[in-house]
């Protein structure tokens, strides 16, 4: 057979001219914007000289050795006729064979151009890159930095985790770099070479450099860009990066004026070479109340939803559901394109709902690379170019939950054959490789992986079957870490404490899952959720504690030989939590008086103290006796200053507000500095509990505008500390009521909403309740009873069983005068009544006067011939017990009651003689609601 005419370097067909050296294609001398497959396609059916070539012919050749869908082909067809225009039947369908091509090609004689110089003059530098075809969405900033870094560095390389958008952003920073570029801007993709020697010769084929015979090396390839202006982008480095370094090191060297910008999973490591690592697309932080569309990732996600889906709108729930899904994609372009574009199918609920399958959910589009195809094939590639040790480790360190320091990962990722400094030599590989993120704070390291990585990682460690020992390894180091940070917590100041130890929650809750799990090791879960208990407590993650506390101690009821200590300091927790969890008077009270047991059974002077606190917070009757015995216990000087606020709380209870005020100034004057941990340890911080009770009592004691001050300082005292349980008492005993007394409903709302979203917050549910309380009382102040009386008595309700009417007299008062005004006095009367016993019962005697003032006011309005005289009764019992408890601002309220009785019964001299006297002792506060209502009531008397 007759050999086949060699084909031209360039052939000339119509309009047009084909570069088979340069892979270039002209029209009418301009270059015709082609991608390397569309060329790769041209190319063989040019040189197939007419014949049909089959689909699978063509697809071998452009795509040799990869498994592509038929789609791909089709697509570049289609790319090729559009770029032909009104010449689309160059390339001819035959159908159920294939293609080819029928221009009727010619050989085009050698142009005399040098390949360096314009192809006319004026004209557009020459250039491979392809148009975009979607905005690049959240990268402005990004953007930014590249195109600065580019413009005075001429080799920059983008590095980032695989899906991040390293290609996307470095093809946009070259259409955008703002330089003189006369030689070009060209892309280079690397990610079909297996072969890294053939580096050097794909970038001469990309830009039609012919170096004559022999081998295109390195060097000569450096050579042949010397002095020339133009712009290499390399893409996908990471499995060739050797040759690619090499290659871009020569270039820098070879004193050429090119700049190249390389996209890799790691850094080139050449000199003169900078890195831009790119971060995630910003995500909303969880609770976030501002607009979605601000963020990077939620808008991308919203774009590619509505490509999928014109009619698609992220409004509603709509909208916390997309951030979290975000969230949970770690803010990766591609995962958050492969997840919108299945919204239509499934909705963004049952699309978050779904994530947890990630891998075999999101799959890409049937034209992308196949790394790409699916988030999992987008790992496999990363994860394959790692070294066995690298592989080893990787997946290690997907059993911290958290962000994790190279000490940690040494201490549960070593074994005998790997050493503690192999495995900081491999982080540092992973971490440069973009598969593990760096996080710096201050003088500290930590890394972690994001989401997705980890949960491909951890798919690979159960694979590899070390889940449980190294499962196991992570709670030992765990529990170790968390019997450090107790021993500390008393001694370092709360700050610093939780700074250390607080981030490590995750990997806490991830050791105690397993620990207490079937399966697990329950005496290491019981070791650790002990160890924990001053973590919970601070946050307060009282809920969690509640639920550990419970596994724990019923892990240790199933021990044959329970330790004693780890059941004392469970039943302790148990206790606090339960408190504020929704745990009734009786089982709290049971738990701590176990504890009280084991702590004098162990000699264990500390936790008899925490257990009597725990007695005294929730005791009625006994609570001064058991404030009494903590102070004959105390025999620190931290211990003593809890004493004095144990005993001054109980003295405001009973209405000693001189004593009560004594004590908490004694424990507000003391300095925090000296015993900063054992402040919390009491539940509150015990300044700041001083000072929610001293408010008050200023109040009481007749500074309304004392009271107010200090009610808003113990506020933000508390919120700076950031302690949610100190920060809801400091709302619930001191701003919220105080609001209300002096009659600033706005003031009142605003502490009630800041009561409300601390108590939802953190799960509070005894906190929860105040807030619904005192949301009652404001809508009955201002007029609203048909809503006020309901939520008040629901409430109420809801605070008798938790707290068994201790301490809530104040709010029974409040709906007996709220349905005095509904004109349910009857009721009122009997609800008052109540009111009394119970205040007497449980030596709540603070709040007598004021419920004495309220009966006078319900037997007026019940009526009858003695309902003058036995209201006036009340109203000078209310008297009295307020002058003798000092409370003057109670004596106000009676006095003025009184005076408008004496007034309206013809005696307005005794009136105003009874009323005058109390108005006259105060010496602040006469724009708040009872001196206005006084100052009133005299006027008129006058």
């Amino acid at each position: 057979m007759p050999a086949a005419p060699e084909i031209p370097a360039e052939i000339a067909f119509g309009r047009f001219r084909l570069s088979r050296s340069r892979r270039e294609l002209l029209l009418d001398g301009q270059p015709v914007r082609l991608g390397s497959r569309a060329l790769d396609v041209l190319m063989a059916l040019v040189e197939a000289q007419g014949a049909v070539l089959s689909k699978e012919e063509l697809m071998t050749r452009v795509w040799s050795g990869q498994v592509v869908e038929e789609n791909n082909l089709e697509v570049q067809i289609s790319t090729l006729r559009r770029a032909f225009a009104d010449h689309r039947d160059l390339i001819r369908t035959v159908s159920g064979r294939g293609y080819a091509f029928a221009g009727g090609a010619r050989p085009a004689a050698e142009s005399s151009e040098s390949r360096w110089e314009p192809r006319s003059k004026g004209g557009p530098p020459p250039t491979n890159l392809p148009l975009p075809t979607s905005d690049l969405v959240g990268r402005d900033d990004a953007l930014r930095d590249v195109l600065s870094l580019a413009a005075t560095h001429r080799l920059l390389t983008l590095t980032g985790a695989g899906g991040i958008g390293k290609t996307r952003l470095a093809l946009a920073a070259a259409r955008a770099l703002p330089l003189e570029l006369p030689d070009g801007r060209w892309l280079v993709e690397l990610s079909p070479l297996a072969d890294p020697a053939l580096v050097p010769a794909t970038v001469a084929a990309t830009l039609d450099i012919a170096l004559g015979g022999g081998e295109i090396t390195v060097p000569r390839l450096a050579q042949a860009l010397a002095g020339r202006r133009l712009l290499l982008v390399l893409d996908t480095c990471e499995h060739v990066i050797g040759a690619v370094a090499a290659l871009a090191e020569a270039v820098l060297r070879a004193g050429s004026e090119a700049r190249i910008i390389a996209t890799s999973r790691e850094p080139l490591g050449v000199e003169g070479e900078w890195t831009y690592l790119i971060p995630p697309l910003a995500v909303p932080a969880e609770e976030s109340a501002e607009d979605i569309a601000q963020y990077g990732a939620t808008r991308l996600f919203i774009e590619r939803a509505r490509a999928a889906d014109p009619h698609f709108a992220a409004d509603g729930s709509r909208a916390g559901t997309i951030a979290a899904i975000c969230r949970q994609l770690d803010g990766i372009p591609l995962a958050i394109e492969l997840a919108a574009a299945l919204t239509p199918a499934l909705g963004v609920e049952e699309l978050a709902v779904r994530l947890d399958d990630r891998f075999r959910l999101l799959r890409g589009r049937r034209t992308a690379l196949p790394r790409h195809h699916t988030l999992r094939a987008t790992l496999d590639w990363s994860y394959g170019l790692l070294t066995e040790p690298e592989r080893v480790l990787l997946r290690r360190f997907a059993i911290f939950a958290g962000a994790f320091t190279p000490e940690a990962a040494s201490a549960v990722a070593a074994c005998p054959l790997i050493t503690p400094l192999e495995v900081l030599d491999c982080l540092s590989g992973v971490v440069a490789k973009s598969l593990v993120v760096t996080e710096v704070d201050g003088t500290i390291t930590r890394h972690r992986l994001l989401d997705t990585t980890r949960a491909y990682a951890l798919e690979k460690l159960d694979e590899s079957g070390e889940r449980a020992a190294l499962a196991r390894r992570h709670a030992e180091y765990c529990r170790d870490l968390f019997e450090r940070a107790e021993a500390e917590w008393e001694t370092r100041p709360t700050v610093d404490w939780l700074a250390d130890y607080g981030r490590h929650i995750g990997d806490l809750r991830a050791a105690l899952d397993w620990a207490l799990a079937p399966g697990g090791d329950a005496a290491l879960g019981v070791a650790l959720a002990t160890a924990a208990l001053p973590l919970w407590m601070y946050l307060p993650l009282l809920q969690e504690c509640r639920g550990h506390a419970e596994r724990a101690l019923a892990a240790l009821a199933a021990a044959a030989s329970p330790d004693a200590r780890h059941e004392m300091k469970l039943h302790a927790a148990l206790g606090v939590s339960l408190a504020y969890t929704g745990g009734t008077v009786p089982q709290i009270r049971a738990a701590w008086e176990r504890a009280l047991r084991l702590a004098e059974r162990l000699g264990d002077a500390d936790y008899r103290l925490r257990a009597l606190f725990g007695l005294w917070v929730h005791e009625t009757q006994e609570a001064l006796g058991w404030a009494e015995q903590f102070a004959v216990l105390a025999e620190n000087p931290a211990d003593r200053v809890v004493a004095a606020r144990m005993i001054g709380t109980s003295h405001y209870f009973r209405g000693d507000h001189a004593s009560a005020r004594r004590h908490l100034e004694r424990v507000i004057a003391d300095d925090p500095t000296h015993h900063s941990g054992s402040r919390i340890r009491f539940q509150f911080d015990q300044q700041l509990a001083a000072r929610a009770f001293r408010a008050p009592i200023l109040w009481l004691q007749g500074f309304p505008e004392q009271a107010i001050a200090a009610a808003a300082e113990t506020v933000e005292q508390a919120r700076a500390i950031g302690h949610a349980n100190s920060l809801c008492q400091a709302l619930a005993r001191a701003a919220c009521p105080i609001a209300l007394w002096v009659g600033d409903l706005d003031e009142a709302e605003h502490y009630i909403g800041q009561l409300r979203d601390q108590s939802t917050r953190h799960a509070l549910t005894a906190w929860r309740a105040y807030d619904h309380t005192y949301q009652g009382v404001l809508l009955v102040d201002r007029g609203n009873l048909g809503d006020g009386i309901p939520l008040l008595r629901q409430a109420f309700h809801a605070l008798d069983t938790a707290f068994s009417g201790y301490r809530l007299c104040m709010f029974l008062g409040a709906l007996a005068a709220a349905l005095g005004r509904a004109g349910q006095s009857a009721e009122g009367l009997a609800t008052i009544d109540g009111a009394i016993e119970r205040a007497e019962r449980t030596e709540e005697s603070w709040v007598i006067p004021e419920l004495l003032r309220i009966k006078g006011e319900l037997t007026l309005l019940q009526g009858g011939g003695e309902a003058a005289a036995e209201a006036m009764e009340h109203f000078r019992a209310a008297i009295d017990w307020a002058r003798r408890q000092g409370a003057l601002s109670w004596e106000l309220r009676a006095a003025t009651s009184a005076a408008r009785l004496l007034r309206d019964g013809g005696d307005p001299a005794a009136a105003a003689t009874l009323l005058g006297a109390v108005y006259g002792r105060f010496t602040e506060g006469f724009d708040t609601a009872d001196l206005r209502a006084a100052e009133r009531v005299l006027g008129a008397l006058r």
